[in-house]
Protein backbone atom coordinates (compact mmCIF):
# COMPACT_ATOMS: atom_id res chain seq x y z
CA UNK A 1 0.00 0.00 0.00
CA UNK A 2 2.71 2.18 1.06
CA UNK A 3 0.83 5.44 1.59
CA UNK A 4 2.07 5.34 5.70
CA UNK A 5 5.48 6.59 4.28
CA UNK A 6 3.72 10.32 3.89
CA UNK A 7 2.30 10.55 7.78
CA UNK A 8 4.69 11.87 10.67
CA UNK A 9 4.33 8.47 12.28
CA UNK A 10 6.87 7.42 14.99
CA UNK A 11 9.27 4.57 15.11
CA UNK A 12 9.84 1.49 12.41
CA UNK A 13 6.09 0.18 10.45
CA UNK A 14 5.91 -3.21 11.86
CA UNK A 15 2.60 -4.65 9.93
CA UNK A 16 -0.36 -2.61 8.62
CA UNK A 17 -3.90 -4.56 8.35
CA UNK A 18 -7.23 -4.45 7.74
CA UNK A 19 -9.45 -3.31 10.62
CA UNK A 20 -13.03 -4.26 10.86
CA UNK A 21 -15.80 -4.22 7.62
CA UNK A 22 -16.42 -0.33 7.74
CA UNK A 23 -19.99 0.75 5.96
CA UNK A 24 -17.92 3.63 4.73
CA UNK A 25 -14.29 4.21 5.16
CA UNK A 26 -12.09 1.27 4.46
CA UNK A 27 -9.85 1.07 7.77
CA UNK A 28 -6.20 -0.41 8.97
CA UNK A 29 -4.44 -0.57 11.73
CA UNK A 30 -0.62 0.29 11.74
CA UNK A 31 1.74 -1.52 14.24
CA UNK A 32 5.09 -0.05 14.81
CA UNK A 33 7.86 -1.88 16.62
CA UNK A 34 8.93 -1.13 20.04
CA UNK A 35 7.25 1.26 22.24
CA UNK A 36 6.69 3.47 19.62
CA UNK A 37 2.64 4.49 19.47
CA UNK A 38 0.38 2.53 16.56
CA UNK A 39 -2.04 4.35 14.51
CA UNK A 40 -5.24 4.43 12.67
CA UNK A 41 -5.12 4.85 8.62
CA UNK A 42 -8.58 5.32 6.88
CA UNK A 43 -9.63 5.52 3.47
CA UNK A 44 -12.38 8.28 3.39
CA UNK A 45 -15.30 7.87 0.98
CA UNK A 46 -15.47 10.37 -1.21
CA UNK A 47 -18.69 9.58 -2.44
CA UNK A 48 -19.66 9.93 1.05
CA UNK A 49 -17.79 12.74 1.83
CA UNK A 50 -17.98 14.67 -1.18
CA UNK A 51 -15.27 17.39 0.79
CA UNK A 52 -12.76 15.03 2.66
CA UNK A 53 -10.17 18.27 3.07
CA UNK A 54 -13.26 20.60 4.75
CA UNK A 55 -14.03 17.63 6.75
CA UNK A 56 -10.70 16.84 8.23
CA UNK A 57 -10.33 20.68 9.13
CA UNK A 58 -13.86 20.12 10.89
CA UNK A 59 -12.31 17.25 12.93
CA UNK A 60 -8.65 18.88 13.90
CA UNK A 61 -10.82 22.28 15.71
CA UNK A 62 -13.09 19.84 17.29
CA UNK A 63 -10.44 17.89 18.65
CA UNK A 64 -8.19 20.87 19.33
CA UNK A 65 -10.94 21.79 21.28
CA UNK A 66 -11.53 19.39 23.10
CA UNK A 67 -7.96 18.61 23.87
CA UNK A 68 -8.09 22.45 25.45
CA UNK A 69 -10.69 21.62 28.00
CA UNK A 70 -8.95 18.26 28.90
CA UNK A 71 -5.87 19.58 29.54
CA UNK A 72 -7.44 22.31 31.67
CA UNK A 73 -8.99 19.92 33.81
CA UNK A 74 -5.88 17.96 33.70
CA UNK A 75 -6.86 15.14 32.09
CA UNK A 76 -4.74 13.25 29.33
CA UNK A 77 -5.03 14.75 25.82
CA UNK A 78 -3.88 12.29 23.65
CA UNK A 79 -6.40 9.41 25.76
CA UNK A 80 -9.01 11.13 26.23
CA UNK A 81 -10.15 13.05 22.31
CA UNK A 82 -8.63 11.75 19.09
CA UNK A 83 -5.43 12.79 17.62
CA UNK A 84 -4.95 13.47 14.15
CA UNK A 85 -1.54 12.74 12.89
CA UNK A 86 -0.40 15.11 10.05
CA UNK A 87 1.62 14.34 6.61
CA UNK A 88 4.99 14.80 5.91
CA UNK A 89 4.09 18.35 4.38
CA UNK A 90 2.02 19.39 7.51
CA UNK A 91 -1.77 18.09 5.84
CA UNK A 92 -4.48 16.70 7.60
CA UNK A 93 -5.17 13.88 4.93
CA UNK A 94 -3.07 12.63 1.99
CA UNK A 95 -4.45 12.47 -1.35
CA UNK A 96 -3.11 9.23 -3.65
CA UNK A 97 -2.56 8.98 -7.25
CA UNK A 98 -5.51 7.55 -7.91
CA UNK A 99 -7.38 10.57 -6.15
CA UNK A 100 -8.47 8.67 -2.80
CA UNK A 101 -8.33 10.91 0.46
CA UNK A 102 -6.14 8.79 3.18
CA UNK A 103 -6.19 10.09 6.91
CA UNK A 104 -4.81 9.02 10.03
CA UNK A 105 -5.08 9.38 14.18
CA UNK A 106 -3.60 8.05 17.00
CA UNK A 107 -4.66 4.80 18.42
CA UNK A 108 -5.41 4.78 21.53
CA UNK A 109 -4.79 1.44 23.87
CA UNK A 110 -5.96 -0.62 26.47
CA UNK A 111 -9.83 0.40 25.86
CA UNK A 112 -13.04 -1.57 25.20
CA UNK A 113 -15.71 -1.10 22.62
CA UNK A 114 -19.41 -2.16 22.44
CA UNK A 115 -21.48 -2.89 19.78
CA UNK A 116 -24.69 -2.55 21.80
CA UNK A 117 -25.84 -1.29 25.52
CA UNK A 118 -27.25 -4.37 27.05
CA UNK A 119 -27.93 -2.96 30.10
CA UNK A 120 -29.21 0.36 32.26
CA UNK A 121 -25.19 0.92 33.33
CA UNK A 122 -23.85 0.88 30.25
CA UNK A 123 -26.44 2.83 28.44
CA UNK A 124 -26.11 5.47 31.23
CA UNK A 125 -22.34 5.06 30.54
CA UNK A 126 -22.99 5.94 26.90
CA UNK A 127 -25.17 8.84 27.68
CA UNK A 128 -22.42 10.52 29.84
CA UNK A 129 -19.94 9.89 27.24
CA UNK A 130 -22.10 11.58 24.39
CA UNK A 131 -23.00 14.08 26.36
CA UNK A 132 -19.63 15.35 28.15
CA UNK A 133 -18.62 15.38 24.64
CA UNK A 134 -21.68 17.65 23.68
CA UNK A 135 -20.61 19.73 27.36
CA UNK A 136 -16.94 20.52 26.14
CA UNK A 137 -18.08 21.71 22.68
CA UNK A 138 -20.74 23.77 24.07
CA UNK A 139 -18.61 27.24 24.04
CA UNK A 140 -17.14 26.69 20.77
CA UNK A 141 -17.51 29.36 18.42
CA UNK A 142 -15.54 28.49 15.63
CA UNK A 143 -17.37 27.69 12.25
CA UNK A 144 -17.51 24.30 10.74
CA UNK A 145 -17.93 23.41 7.20
CA UNK A 146 -21.47 21.79 6.35
CA UNK A 147 -19.67 18.74 5.14
CA UNK A 148 -23.19 16.76 4.84
CA UNK A 149 -25.87 18.75 3.47
CA UNK A 150 -29.50 18.55 5.03
CA UNK A 151 -28.73 15.82 7.04
CA UNK A 152 -31.56 15.19 9.67
CA UNK A 153 -33.12 18.18 7.64
CA UNK A 154 -36.63 17.05 7.50
CA UNK A 155 -37.61 19.53 4.64
CA UNK A 156 -34.97 18.65 2.74
CA UNK A 157 -35.48 14.73 3.10
CA UNK A 158 -39.23 15.64 2.69
CA UNK A 159 -37.85 17.22 -0.94
CA UNK A 160 -35.77 13.86 -1.67
CA UNK A 161 -38.94 11.82 -0.74
CA UNK A 162 -41.28 14.02 -2.89
CA UNK A 163 -39.18 13.49 -6.41
CA UNK A 164 -38.76 10.08 -5.85
CA UNK A 165 -42.11 9.52 -5.31
CA UNK A 166 -42.81 11.49 -8.62
CA UNK A 167 -40.23 10.07 -10.45
CA UNK A 168 -40.81 6.57 -9.39
CA UNK A 169 -37.95 5.06 -11.25
CA UNK A 170 -38.26 1.44 -11.14
CA UNK A 171 -42.15 0.71 -10.99
CA UNK A 172 -42.27 0.35 -6.72
CA UNK A 173 -44.39 2.86 -5.40
CA UNK A 174 -47.65 1.05 -6.51
CA UNK A 175 -46.79 -1.83 -3.71
CA UNK A 176 -45.93 0.09 -1.11
CA UNK A 177 -49.24 2.20 -0.56
CA UNK A 178 -49.60 1.18 2.81
CA UNK A 179 -46.16 2.55 3.59
CA UNK A 180 -46.29 5.67 2.35
CA UNK A 181 -49.63 6.42 4.48
CA UNK A 182 -46.97 5.89 6.80
CA UNK A 183 -44.68 8.52 6.18
CA UNK A 184 -47.84 11.05 5.14
CA UNK A 185 -49.50 11.12 7.99
CA UNK A 186 -46.94 11.81 10.37
CA UNK A 187 -45.97 15.24 7.74
CA UNK A 188 -47.17 18.01 9.76
CA UNK A 189 -45.53 17.12 13.07
CA UNK A 190 -41.87 16.23 12.00
CA UNK A 191 -41.73 19.03 10.38
CA UNK A 192 -42.94 21.23 12.78
CA UNK A 193 -40.17 19.94 14.97
CA UNK A 194 -37.62 21.28 12.40
CA UNK A 195 -39.56 24.40 12.12
CA UNK A 196 -37.72 24.63 15.58
CA UNK A 197 -34.50 24.60 14.24
CA UNK A 198 -35.02 26.90 11.38
CA UNK A 199 -36.55 29.85 13.83
CA UNK A 200 -33.75 29.33 15.88
CA UNK A 201 -35.71 28.34 18.86
CA UNK A 202 -33.81 25.05 19.31
CA UNK A 203 -30.22 26.41 18.58
CA UNK A 204 -27.67 24.91 16.20
CA UNK A 205 -24.81 23.52 18.62
CA UNK A 206 -21.56 21.15 17.91
CA UNK A 207 -22.68 17.77 17.22
CA UNK A 208 -21.74 14.34 16.42
CA UNK A 209 -24.37 12.72 14.35
CA UNK A 210 -23.54 8.89 14.60
CA UNK A 211 -23.93 8.10 18.60
CA UNK A 212 -23.50 4.50 18.01
CA UNK A 213 -22.28 3.02 21.38
CA UNK A 214 -19.58 1.71 19.18
CA UNK A 215 -18.11 5.25 18.82
CA UNK A 216 -17.55 5.65 22.46
CA UNK A 217 -14.23 4.34 24.00
CA UNK A 218 -14.06 2.92 27.50
CA UNK A 219 -11.51 2.55 29.93
CA UNK A 220 -10.74 -0.93 31.07
CA UNK A 221 -12.94 0.05 34.37
CA UNK A 222 -15.73 0.72 32.21
CA UNK A 223 -15.40 4.47 32.25
CA UNK A 224 -15.87 6.63 29.43
CA UNK A 225 -12.99 7.24 27.90
CA UNK A 226 -13.64 9.00 24.27
CA UNK A 227 -15.51 9.32 21.40
CA UNK A 228 -14.40 8.68 18.12
CA UNK A 229 -15.11 8.57 14.34
CA UNK A 230 -15.35 12.46 14.04
CA UNK A 231 -16.02 12.24 10.60
CA UNK A 232 -20.02 13.24 10.69
CA UNK A 233 -18.96 16.71 13.91
CA UNK A 234 -21.04 19.37 11.78
CA UNK A 235 -22.96 22.05 13.23
CA UNK A 236 -26.85 20.98 13.95
CA UNK A 237 -29.09 20.92 16.96
CA UNK A 238 -28.16 18.62 20.06
CA UNK A 239 -31.26 16.41 19.63
CA UNK A 240 -30.57 14.55 16.13
CA UNK A 241 -27.87 13.35 18.63
CA UNK A 242 -29.95 12.27 21.73
CA UNK A 243 -32.51 10.85 19.14
CA UNK A 244 -30.13 8.59 17.27
CA UNK A 245 -28.49 7.62 19.95
CA UNK A 246 -32.09 6.22 21.56
CA UNK A 247 -33.03 4.92 17.88
CA UNK A 248 -29.44 2.24 18.09
CA UNK A 249 -29.12 1.78 21.89
CA UNK A 250 -33.35 1.22 23.16
CA UNK A 251 -33.74 -1.18 19.79
CA UNK A 252 -33.96 -5.09 20.90
CA UNK A 253 -34.31 -6.29 17.88
CA UNK A 254 -32.02 -5.60 14.82
CA UNK A 255 -32.04 -2.57 12.11
CA UNK A 256 -32.95 -5.52 9.47
CA UNK A 257 -35.23 -7.57 11.54
CA UNK A 258 -37.24 -9.84 9.70
CA UNK A 259 -39.12 -10.69 12.86
CA UNK A 260 -40.95 -7.97 13.74
CA UNK A 261 -41.93 -9.25 16.81
CA UNK A 262 -38.18 -8.59 18.46
CA UNK A 263 -38.31 -5.05 18.02
CA UNK A 264 -39.52 -2.55 20.38
CA UNK A 265 -37.90 0.02 22.53
CA UNK A 266 -36.34 -1.06 25.98
CA UNK A 267 -37.73 1.67 28.57
CA UNK A 268 -34.79 1.00 31.15
CA UNK A 269 -32.23 1.54 28.69
CA UNK A 270 -33.64 4.41 27.65
CA UNK A 271 -34.04 5.56 31.12
CA UNK A 272 -30.30 4.87 31.84
CA UNK A 273 -29.04 6.70 28.48
CA UNK A 274 -31.31 9.73 29.65
CA UNK A 275 -29.88 9.83 33.31
CA UNK A 276 -26.54 10.01 32.22
CA UNK A 277 -27.28 12.26 29.01
CA UNK A 278 -28.55 15.06 31.37
CA UNK A 279 -25.80 14.60 34.40
CA UNK A 280 -23.39 16.12 31.68
CA UNK A 281 -25.93 18.48 29.30
CA UNK A 282 -27.86 19.82 32.06
CA UNK A 283 -26.13 22.81 32.98
CA UNK A 284 -26.04 24.31 29.26
CA UNK A 285 -29.53 22.72 27.58
CA UNK A 286 -32.29 25.14 26.54
CA UNK A 287 -36.09 24.79 27.78
CA UNK A 288 -36.95 23.92 23.98
CA UNK A 289 -33.91 21.33 23.93
CA UNK A 290 -35.13 19.44 26.67
CA UNK A 291 -38.68 19.76 25.91
CA UNK A 292 -37.68 18.24 22.74
CA UNK A 293 -35.59 15.38 23.66
CA UNK A 294 -38.16 12.53 23.85
CA UNK A 295 -39.88 13.99 20.57
CA UNK A 296 -36.07 13.42 19.04
CA UNK A 297 -35.92 9.86 19.74
CA UNK A 298 -39.19 9.56 17.27
CA UNK A 299 -38.24 12.10 15.14
CA UNK A 300 -34.61 10.40 14.14
CA UNK A 301 -36.63 7.13 14.10
CA UNK A 302 -38.59 8.44 11.58
CA UNK A 303 -36.20 10.16 9.36
CA UNK A 304 -34.75 6.24 9.02
CA UNK A 305 -38.23 4.92 7.94
CA UNK A 306 -38.54 7.45 5.15
CA UNK A 307 -34.96 6.93 4.03
CA UNK A 308 -35.00 3.37 4.09
CA UNK A 309 -38.40 3.10 1.79
CA UNK A 310 -37.03 6.39 -0.24
CA UNK A 311 -34.19 3.79 -1.35
CA UNK A 312 -36.01 1.17 -1.74
CA UNK A 313 -38.75 3.01 -4.54
CA UNK A 314 -35.61 4.88 -5.84
CA UNK A 315 -34.21 1.48 -6.79
CA UNK A 316 -31.43 1.15 -3.79
CA UNK A 317 -29.12 3.50 -5.05
CA UNK A 318 -27.95 4.74 -1.33
CA UNK A 319 -27.87 1.68 1.39
CA UNK A 320 -26.05 -1.09 0.61
CA UNK A 321 -28.55 -4.04 -0.11
CA UNK A 322 -28.21 -8.03 0.19
CA UNK A 323 -31.34 -8.41 -1.52
CA UNK A 324 -34.00 -6.17 -3.49
CA UNK A 325 -36.43 -6.56 -0.24
CA UNK A 326 -33.85 -5.49 2.14
CA UNK A 327 -34.61 -1.84 2.28
CA UNK A 328 -38.35 -2.90 2.78
CA UNK A 329 -37.44 -5.09 5.63
CA UNK A 330 -35.35 -1.82 7.19
CA UNK A 331 -38.42 0.16 7.00
CA UNK A 332 -40.74 -2.24 8.35
CA UNK A 333 -38.29 -3.18 10.90
CA UNK A 334 -37.76 0.63 12.12
CA UNK A 335 -41.48 1.11 11.47
CA UNK A 336 -42.43 -1.14 13.93
CA UNK A 337 -39.63 0.77 16.73
CA UNK A 338 -41.00 4.10 15.52
CA UNK A 339 -44.63 2.70 16.89
CA UNK A 340 -42.76 1.39 19.85
CA UNK A 341 -41.89 5.00 20.55
CA UNK A 342 -44.94 6.21 20.38
CA UNK A 343 -46.48 3.62 22.51
CA UNK A 344 -44.13 4.54 25.10
CA UNK A 345 -43.47 8.72 24.44
CA UNK A 346 -45.78 9.38 27.44
CA UNK A 347 -43.54 7.70 29.62
CA UNK A 348 -39.77 8.77 27.38
CA UNK A 349 -41.44 12.07 28.43
CA UNK A 350 -41.97 11.37 32.01
CA UNK A 351 -38.56 10.49 32.74
CA UNK A 352 -37.14 13.19 31.11
CA UNK A 353 -39.36 15.59 33.54
CA UNK A 354 -38.14 13.56 36.22
CA UNK A 355 -34.71 13.74 35.91
CA UNK A 356 -34.23 17.27 35.22
CA UNK A 357 -36.42 18.13 38.01
CA UNK A 358 -34.33 15.71 40.10
CA UNK A 359 -30.95 17.27 38.68
CA UNK A 360 -32.25 21.07 39.20
CA UNK A 361 -32.89 20.81 42.80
Amino acid sequence: MNVEKHFLFEGKIKETRSLGEGLINDTFFVETEGDSPNYILQRKNKNIFKDVPAMMDNIQKVTQHLKKKIIAAGGDPLREAMTVIPTVDNKLYYKDEEGEFWAACLFIDNTITYESADSPELAAQGGKGIGKFQSMLSDMKEPLADILPGFHNMRFRFKQWDEVLVKDPVGRKSGVQKEIGWIESRREEMLALWAKAESGEIPTRVTHNDTKINNILFDKQGNVLCVIDLDTVLSSIVLNDYGDAMRTFTNAGKEDDENLDNIFVKMDIFKGYTQGYLSETISFLTQSEIENLAFSAKYITFEQVLRFLMDYIDGDNYYRVKNEKHNLVRTHAQYKLLQSMEENYDQMCKIVHDFVQEMKK
